[in-house]
């Protein structure tokens, strides 16, 4: 048999913003059909018209953009849903709305096969059913063991069930499960896997009353039609292997049928079960890519919006239930891509680690060059009305990235270098500002002022050291004193890398600022 094209599908619903777990499903998707020189397609499954949430379909491919996870089809350049069919996107539409014509023809197939029937049962008869089936202490379900029974297409004459169709609007197309049938599937996670289809119910893939038909059916259909060769999705849907392997094969799809693979849950950094909004809002930290405003006016942090560069936040997910079987950590797009295989995807959830995650952003900040995290600075700068020439910010951040974990850190670190101190920190002011030290510190300033070697960090500062050392003053007193009057605290960059960014004039200002507000 002929080899397929590798195509692979993110087929989120626009209920809500995108979670990071969906963002690492999507990636392992683009990474699985990039490595084998696949295509990767975004399709919008927005059946449950019920759910629909204003915005969510622009927040999910916005996010999976910033992400660098671009589709090969579903989507043009602008980002929009292809609605259409064309040579690039010959599958199109990919909103599954947009594509309710097809679906109840296959509904009806199914019926016509007899591996399906029409259900006539209102909700309030089957409402009766499951509080009987509770008062007997059992579980109601809409199976081999109950449809005999119901009001549907299985129970009543040909006669009656074409006047139900005609004059009723809440019916339904429900599958037909077989009794005792075990289904054997295969899983490229988890292996191989065997469920009794007893246990299973017969599910709704059409409802009349919606037009629509339900997931299972449509996830199907599309795939099918969309020529998907792997379905690479949660581990939620799991149950749902066994109706969807009985799916296929009562279209007699079997040869095209697309190779499943389950990934485990992001777990919560303490505790088990899923990774939650409520995690992220208790723990301080974003669970989505992207700020979310919802439509009730709730806000919801993003990693973009947190600082995160987007090489940071994709290679962290990469890492959260996969590993490349060495130490290895740091991976760019394409190198992920080389090294990915689902055979090193983990089984078990993966626990989501804050602390890790600003690790990565902070070894990306340091591979930086000093002029991109530059210009990332300026417009920070700029905000807090301070305008400065741009080859003094890259001197600034060449020597401050190093204790920095996001571009926003840089102003808390290193403010004093752009503007005089506007308050000085109280303990430390309590702690070294002291006479003793202090006329010490003004000393120094004086030969600071008088000193006419290199204003290079080693000319300063080897003669500073020389001059405290020579004249036997407490070197980490006078030091820390000095930087109090100079930076605002006692903490913060040498002396000698002060003096030489701000310059003379602004030592001598600022010493006479401290004199006034500290002695």
């Amino acid at each position: 048999m002929t080899q397929r094209r590798t195509r692979v599908r993110f087929a989120p619903s626009p209920t809500g913003p995108l979670h990071m777990g969906g963002v690492r499903t999507a990636l392992y998707n683009y990474l699985f059909a990039k490595q084998n020189g696949g295509d990767f397609i975004i399709r919008i499954e927005d059946t449950d018209s019920h759910r629909f949430v204003p915005g969510a379909e622009k927040y999910i491919i916005d996010s999976l953009r910033w992400c660098g996870i671009i589709p090969d089809e579903g989507v043009d350049e602008n980002g929009c849903v292809v609605e259409t069919a064309s040579e690039k996107h010959p599958h199109a539409p990919y909103r599954q709305s947009q594509r309710r014509g097809i679906y109840r023809k296959y509904a009806e197939q199914l019926v016509a096969s007899g591996n399906a029937y029409y259900a006539f049962d209102t909700p309030e008869a089957l409402a009766r059913e499951r509080a009987e089936a509770e008062a007997r202490g059992e579980t109601f379900i809409y199976n081999w063991s109950t449809r005999g029974r119901l009001l549907n297409s299985l129970t009543v004459s040909p006669e009656e069930c074409s006047r139900l169709l005609q004059e009723r609007d809440d019916w339904t197309i429900r599958f037909k499960v077989p009794e005792n049938r075990i289904v054997k599937m295969d899983d490229l996670i988890r292996g191989h896997v065997e469920v009794n289809s007893s246990t299973l119910d017969d599910k709704v893939l059409w409802k009349k009353a919606d037009v629509l038909p339900t997931y299972h059916l449509a996830n199907i259909v599309d795939d099918h039609l969309m020529e998907i060769t792997e379905v690479i999705r949660g581990e939620e849907w799991l149950p749902s292997l066994p109706l969807h392997y009985m799916l296929y094969e009562a279209f007699g799809w079997q040869e095209t049928m697309p190779r499943f693979a389950h990934l485990a849950l992001l777990l919560k950094p303490v505790g088990n079960g899923k990774l939650s909004k409520r995690d992220g809002d208790k723990m301080g930290f974003p669970v989505f890519p992207l700020h979310w405003v919802s439509p009730e006016g709730e806000h919801s942090r993003g990693y973009r919006e947190d600082g995160y560069f987007p090489e940071a936040f994709v290679n962290m997910l990469a890492m959260l239930g996969w590993n490349p079987g060495n130490d290895r950590e740091m991976f760019t797009m394409d190198e992920l891509i080389q090294a990915f295989s689902m055979d090193k995807v983990q089984k078990a959830g993966a626990k989501f680690n804050p602390d890790k995650a600003k690790w990565y952003n902070k070894e990306y900040l340091r591979l930086k060059s000093d002029r991109e995290l530059a210009e990332l600075f300026v417009p920070i700068l700029e905000e807090h009305s301070v305008k400065a020439d741009f080859d003094y910010v890259v001197k600034v951040v060449a020597l401050i990235k190093e204790r920095a974990t996001f571009v926003k850190d840089f102003w808390d670190i290193a403010s004093y270098l752009f503007r005089d101190p506007q308050q000085y920190d109280e303990k430390d002011a309590a702690k070294f500002w002291k006479e003793e030290n202090y006329t010490l510190a003004f000393k120094v300033a004086d030969f600071i002022a008088a000193y006419d070697g290199p204003m290079t960090h080693e000319g300063v500062g080897a003669a500073m050291e020389e001059y405290i050392k020579g004249n036997e003053w407490p070197m980490g007193k006078v030091m820390n004193c000095l930087r109090l009057a100079l930076a605002g605290a006692s903490s913060g960059l040498g002396i000698a890398d002060i003096v030489i960014l701000i310059g003379k004039d602004a030592v001598n200002r600022r010493i006479e600022a401290a004199k006034k507000a500290l002695c």
